[in-house]
């Protein structure tokens, strides 16, 4: 490590060079092949997805987007001959439209479906020539503009639908301003330095940038979710600034004890780079963990991700020792280069001998049991709700107030009933006429179900595969409707196919939505005793210790807890959704847990990594247990607190992008993370070991001896151990 770092120092321009032309070259990549962003959610054994796969085998593939056109007037009604006119004006238009691939309005020949029962409101159905993620936003704007246009008193027109959704978004980009600047502003008050504040936010972007231009060609080789971009910003700009700034904190001390630039960086990236490479090498084994779930949506998040956190980790141990090289002792603030210059170089922990933190690190052994149990109530009581989380999914109800997507479903809701946002697809296989008849059977019978509101069911004909659409009276995120479902596929579908080979099988978005959150809610302990292992193994190597990983898995599962609990609090109960317009209260997305849990182990491990191995360095020079807690708090603590102040910022500005998908990631990480860094990681880590003495120590000696050494933080020179070896701890 330290000849990378050396080589980056003394080649600076080069380096910085190399980066620029790499970025450049991405940019162009990117932009000659473009984006094939794929949001198609399949689940191989579900109820949806054979339905799903039933259709695509006996109709063709839809081509394009669909989406609706929504009218409803206050007085009259929609058929009346100038709302007629008005409107079959601006369907005309819109199907002129580039990029438009047809338009089936309701003034059409069996259009007449299209039109609520008490008249005032009507639909027009847009198919778009490709998926909703590749359409120029730039020709959707154009229909939406069209179609509002054809506004006047007394006459509403909204748009729906996932292209008009994704037009209408607010780009990563805004969030990803809002958590720079914020992030800006805490490390100056860190730092007290414009130009060492600047090194962490520049080799963040440099890291995020490469990662998001990698994303296009990446779409083309492996099915890639159109959010991923924005979850590969969000994750890639906490972890890169925290990362540079444990590297520039680190060189910033060795400037402070007297050593030289290029010596001070050197020894950073030897010692706390190496850190970098452990805790995002853990960020990355926790993301690609994800693809043991074999579902190709949650693949196409994991993966961006993760390459987007090597892009970031690559720009700490590369880039950054090229920009340390350009600003020399410039990452001081004037105050302490002037004290270097009068030959008063302080120590590393001059700082922190009086501070607020070695304060409270004298404070933690005189109240261990108390301040362990009190951070253990504190955690426990904000992770109590997670005993109700309720996984879903929320619908276009809970898009902003203002947007078209919120107010084309009200309309709908409102002229055709709740459960029109959402309808359900009875899709079956027959074989004979005993299966056709049973079919319709079964089509009759429907309409009498609880729950059910409409059926339109076609004529049983001689086709293999026929479809029933079922409305229920309720809207797809209601519990009501995930009950009809089960009803339907326990219930209803086997009385009515008992003794024949008819296969119906529940489909549509709602019912894929509920399947998916019924797989993931299944795997999801796998997947937790999987990172929870990998997570142990790794620390028992760092560390050399049995009861350190023990109580870092412990506390890493709280903090899981925490960030659900607060989702649960905050989405499920809509204790926090109306204050950032993010609709009503509704079960927290499927998706989120497999993610969540995923970086949270890798961002708690970032910290338990840097806490700890400055306890080690400490330990293995005195073999003082109080004394290597005491040290391990004094010199992390401030650099922990401030990189989680920064990740909060982060995290929390995606909130307001009005994505309510990216603001439950972010507000349940952020809750995770602020508990963690103020509560597990500073008080109740020290109060534990300050508890458990010398057996913090602890490792059986057979089994130090068949374990290979893995080394995070090598000590430097002037911290090569004072006492006899004894097992390597680092």
């Amino acid at each position: 490590m330290s000849a990378l770092a050396r080589w980056c120092y003394q080649h600076r321009f080069v380096v910085i060079a190399a980066w620029v032309g790499l970025l450049i070259g991405l940019t162009a990549v990117s932009q000659a092949v473009g984006t094939k962003y794929d949001n198609s959610l399949t689940l191989p054994g579900t109820g949806s997805g054979s339905a799903q796969e039933l259709l695509q085998r006996s109709a063709p593939a839809q081509a394009g987007d669909v989406d609706q056109i929504v009218w409803q007037v206050s007085r009259g009604s929609v058929t009346d001959p100038a709302v007629e006119q008005r409107m079959s004006a601006m369907v005309t238009q819109v199907q002129h439209l580039p990029e438009v691939a047809s338009v089936a309005g309701p003034y059409q020949p069996g259009g007449g479906v299209q039109v609520s029962r008490d008249g005032r409101t009507a639909y027009a159905t847009v198919t778009f020539t490709d998926q909703a993620d590749n359409l120029d936003h730039g020709d959707v704007n154009r229909v939406i503009s069209t179609a509002v246009a054809a506004r006047e008193p007394g006459l509403a027109v909204e748009l729906g639908g996932k292209g008009i959704a994704a037009a209408e978004e607010t780009p990563a980009s805004n969030a990803s301003l809002i958590g720079i600047v914020a992030a800006a502003v805490i490390l100056l008050i860190a730092f007290g330095s414009l130009l060492a504040m600047a090194l962490p936010i520049v080799t963040a972007v440099a890291g995020v940038g490469g990662g998001m231009l990698l994303m296009a060609p990446l779409s083309h080789v492996m099915s890639v979710n159109g959010i991923a971009p924005i979850l590969g910003a969000l994750i890639g700009l906490g972890v890169g600034v925290d990362y540079a700034l444990f590297i520039v904190t680190r060189h910033r001390r060795g400037l402070q004890s007297g050593l030289e630039p290029e010596q001070s960086a050197v020894q950073a990236l030897n010692t706390s780079g190496r850190a970098v490479l452990f805790a995002g090498g853990t960020v990355c084994i926790a993301l690609l963990g994800l693809l043991s779930v074999n579902l190709s949506f949650i693949d196409g998040l994991a993966v961006p991700a993760a390459i987007t956190v090597v892009c970031t980790v690559l720009a700490a141990v590369t880039l950054l020792p090229a920009l340390l090289g350009v600003l020399g002792a410039r990452v001081l603030s004037r105050k302490q280069r002037r004290a270097a210059r009068t030959n008063t170089p302080q120590t590393a922990d001059a700082d922190a001998d009086t501070g607020l933190w070695a304060r409270w690190s004298r404070l933690v052994p005189r109240f261990p049991a108390v301040l362990t149990a009190l951070g253990l109530v504190v955690t426990l009581a904000v992770a109590a709700p997670v005993l109700h989380l309720r996984l879903g999914f929320a619908d276009a109800s809970n898009d902003p107030a203002s947007t078209h997507t919120h107010q084309s479903y009200e309309l709908l809701a409102k002229g055709f009933g709740p459960g029109f946002n959402g309808p359900l697809f009875l899709v079956a296989e027959t074989r004979s006429p005993a299966d056709r008849a049973a079919l319709g059977r079964l089509d009759h019978a429907l309409a009498t179900v609880p729950g059910v509101a409409a059926v339109e069911s076609p004529p049983v004909t001689d086709q293999a595969v026929q479809v029933t659409q079922v409305v229920p009276a309720t809207s797809p995120e209601d519990p009501a409707t995930s009950a009809l479902i089960d009803h339907l596929r326990n219930t209803v579908i086997p009385h009515y196919t008992q003794g024949t080979t008819l296969q119906v099988h529940v489909g549509g978005l709602t019912a894929t939505f509920i399947d998916f959150a019924s797989v993931t809610r299944a795997k999801l302990p796998w997947l937790l005793v999987t990172i929870v292992g990998f997570s142990f193994l790794l620390l028992v190597l760092a560390f050399r210790s049995l009861l350190i990983p023990a109580v870092t898995a412990v506390l890493n599962l709280l903090s899981a807890a925490v960030s659900f609990g607060v989702l649960t609090a905050f989405f499920q109960w809509g204790w926090g959704t109306s204050l950032f317009g993010l609709g009503s209260p509704s079960p927290v997305e499927g998706y989120l847990p497999e993610l969540v849990l995923a970086v949270l182990f890798g961002l708690s491990m970032d910290y338990q990594v840097f806490l700890v191995s400055a306890m080690v360095e400490e330990w293995s020079r005195t073999r003082d247990n109080a004394r290597a807690v005491l040290a391990g708090v004094t010199r992390t603590a401030r650099v922990i607190t401030a990189a989680a102040l920064i990740m909060i910022a982060v995290f929390t500005a995606f909130v307001f992008m009005g994505q309510r998908g990216i603001a439950e990631f972010g507000v349940g990480l952020a809750a995770a993370v602020a508990l963690d860094a103020f509560v597990l990681r500073t008080v109740v880590v020290p109060a534990v070991m300050h508890l458990c003495g010398r057996a913090n120590w602890w490792l059986p000696a057979w089994l130090d001896r068949r374990l290979p050494h893995l080394t995070v933080e090598p000590p430097t020179e002037e911290e090569q151990p004072t006492h006899a070896p004894g097992p390597a701890l680092v």
